[in-house]
């Protein structure tokens, strides 16, 4: 079984490495299409990664990726027969190329050449290991474009997002390394002051509140942002157990959701209340546009706005038709709607934020403004729909479908994500006959600290966002 699992493993590097010369051969065929066809050799190529992206099952970006590897490692004989060989896996070649990247074509030759990876060079090296060898052969070839390369490094400071186990979530910054250093010391020195001072937190549970307050100037984090969960009306008045959806998240349980709408925070199970009555009389009365439900039914805290709005779910399928009208501080309904809809990025593969609402069926060719036309997309799958040879048009599904088809000829099909509470595993018969999930949008945000305190008022019953 150990010789299996070696003898699989070579399978895959050398299948890793087909792909890469495929990736480059297609680039090239691409490239030579575009150019026939009149189109400006500083937009040849666009798409292509897109494309790679989509055969493989990733996402575009990691598609980008993996078609710069693939053209890097074709000036790398060495490397790329290391690779083929087994010698090293697709994810230490990734290392490799990128401690290669800033140098010009002969010198990343030269660096390949001096590795001699093929042999073996590499073999039994840890990825901190070679990190460090592919860096100092780099650094002895050319020390000026090294340092060019950490000085553009600076650019690239950023703040990133991505979900955590347990409802938690990881916050990340890049940074250059004297703010990085600079700010984690000032994080230090205010826990290890309130430790001393006897605060049972520890020296870490400090250091993470400390960074909230100070981000956000709130104790408890939330300021002035929407924070929008998603679930059925059963999990927020019934106690059911159904997850609800966090945009920019993900599942979220259904205990821990109810008690983050009614508190601002989540707490123990045990504590976390079980339904919306039996509230303190001095909390802030909110509005919920329900059937059976006044706003004296909902009670929220004294330092958030809490609202609630309806979403409208097509009996069976449970896909989003319509929803309440208008919340404060939000854009438009239609795009709002398109953002609990869809998510994510709706091309598929790609689990981006969404930054652009598309028309499906572009408006200059007749495609209406409307749900059904309409999708979000993240800013790079948007740009790349515009690109020569790319059409997308909805089609009927269970749920809200688009079929994007590449300049290849081939067709991908991308479906709404079911709302909390859509049972998509039923036979077809058995849903149509099941009742349709109501769902409902929570909102809080902390009022501006300048405003007086105004309980919201009740959820107009006009829709928007209807076909």
């Amino acid at each position: 079984m150990v010789e299996q699992m070696r003898l699989w493993e070579e399978v895959k590097c050398l299948a890793g490495a087909q792909q890469a010369r495929l990736a480059v051969a297609f680039d090239l065929q691409q490239r030579r299409e575009q150019a026939a066809a009149g189109v400006p050799v500083e937009e040849q190529g666009a798409g292509v990664a897109a494309q790679i992206a989509l055969a493989r099952r990733e996402s575009p970006a990691r598609g980008s990726r993996l078609l710069g590897l693939a053209k890097t490692l074709t000036g790398m004989p060495r490397t790329f027969a290391a690779f083929r060989s087994g010698l090293l896996n697709e994810w230490r070649v990734t290392l490799v190329i990128k401690e290669t990247i800033c140098l010009s074509v002969e010198d990343r030759a030269g660096v390949d050449e001096e590795l001699a990876a093929d042999t073996g060079a590499l073999d039994g090296a840890g990825d901190k290991a070679i990190i460090a060898t592919v860096r100092a052969a780099a650094y002895r070839r050319d020390p000026a474009s090294v340092a060019k390369r950490a000085a553009r490094a600076v650019s690239e400071r950023c703040v990133s997002l991505r979900p955590a186990p347990d409802t938690m979530t990881y916050l990340t910054a890049l940074l250059p390394v004297t703010q990085g250093v600079a700010a984690y010391a000032a994080l230090a020195k205010e826990a290890d002051a309130a430790r001393s001072a006897g605060d049972g937190r520890s020296r870490g549970q400090v250091m993470a509140d400390t960074l909230v307050e100070r981000i956000t100037g709130t104790p408890g984090g939330i300021s002035g942002v929407e924070i929008q969960l998603v679930m059925t009306d059963r999990t927020l008045l019934q106690a059911d157990a159904e997850p609800a959806r966090l945009p920019g998240y993900g599942t979220v349980p259904a205990a821990w959701a109810r008690d983050i709408a009614l508190t601002g925070e989540a707490r123990n199970s045990e504590t976390a209340p079980q339904s919306l009555t039996g509230r303190g009389s001095d909390a802030v009365t909110v509005g919920i546009a329900g059937e059976d439900a006044s706003a004296d039914d909902v009670a929220g805290l004294r330092q958030l706005d809490l609202w609630v709005r309806r979403l409208y779910t097509a009996p069976g399928s449970g896909e989003l038709v319509a929803m309440d009208s208008k919340a404060r501080l939000f854009p438009a309904g239609l795009k709002r709607f398109l953002q609990i809809r869809d998510d994510t990025c709706r091309t598929p593969y790609c689990d981006a934020p969404i930054r652009h609402h598309d028309h499906i069926t572009a408006w200059h060719n007749g495609g209406p403004t409307s749900a059904g036309n309409g999708q979000g997309l993240c800013e790079a799958c948007n740009h790349t729909k515009e690109t020569p040879g790319w059409t997308a048009k909805p089609v009927p599904g269970p749920r809200h479908t688009v079929a994007t088809t590449t300049p290849t000829g081939h067709t991908y099909h991308s479906t709404a994500p079911p709302l909390p509470g859509t049972n998509v595993a039923k036979p077809a018969a058995a849903v149509a006959e099941s009742r349709p999930p109501a769902v409902v949008q929570v909102g809080m945000a902390a009022p501006p600290t300048s405003a007086p305190r105004r309980p919201v008022r009740r959820a107009s019953r006009k829709m928007s966002g209807v076909p």
